[in-house]
């Protein structure tokens, strides 16, 4: 196909590195052993994933709900997909594909800084990147709020929003 030799790179380029560099937020995909999908959503400071080479990407896993699907996953599977979005600039999106692997804290400790929340990281090595075209993808306005990262609070995280602990707790008295 034409996309796949115009459009798909083993490698990141500049520009796409760059785009890397800015981005405040990712959708990662992964899947378990059996082939079971997860898709996550990881967001930071503008910088929070680095480009290392234009091979290699880390992102920060920072203390989160406890569930660590996307961490089990690649314990147990190393495929991983990576969507990023620019909504606000450009209107264009970013895939990456490749493999993943969990680092420890000390491996990439100077990308941390002093900042205390990140527990691991995640090392992805590139084997696809392609862009994401702009012709669906909405126009958004950040807006300033206060965010409580890595909080354990249950409310300011979002509490019981959906109301799956109230379904699951009138499926148990039924």
């Amino acid at each position: 196909m034409r996309f796949y030799k115009d459009q798909v790179l083993d490698h990141l380029n500049p520009a796409m590195a760059e785009f890397v560099g800015r981005m405040e937020m990712a959708f990662i995909s992964t899947a378990d052993a059996d082939g079971e999908c997860d898709s996550s959503l990881r967001a930071g400071q503008a910088g929070f994933m680095t480009v290392v080479d234009s091979k290699t990407v880390v992102y920060p896993e920072y203390r989160g709900n406890g569930v660590m699907a996307s961490l089990g996953n690649i314990m147990e599977n190393p495929h991983i997909g990576m969507l990023m979005v620019d909504f606000t600039e450009d209107l264009i999106g970013l895939h990456v594909n490749g493999r993943a692997r969990i680092a420890p804290l000390d491996e990439f400790e100077e990308l941390a800084g002093d900042d205390k929340r990140v527990e691991r990281w995640v090392v992805v090595e590139v084997e696809e990147a392609y862009i994401h075209c702009r012709k669906h993808i909405p126009r958004m306005v950040p807006v300033d709020r206060i965010r409580d990262w890595g909080t354990d609070d249950v409310k300011r995280k979002g509490g019981d929003f959906f109301g799956a602990k109230a379904d699951r707790m009138s499926d148990a008295g039924s």
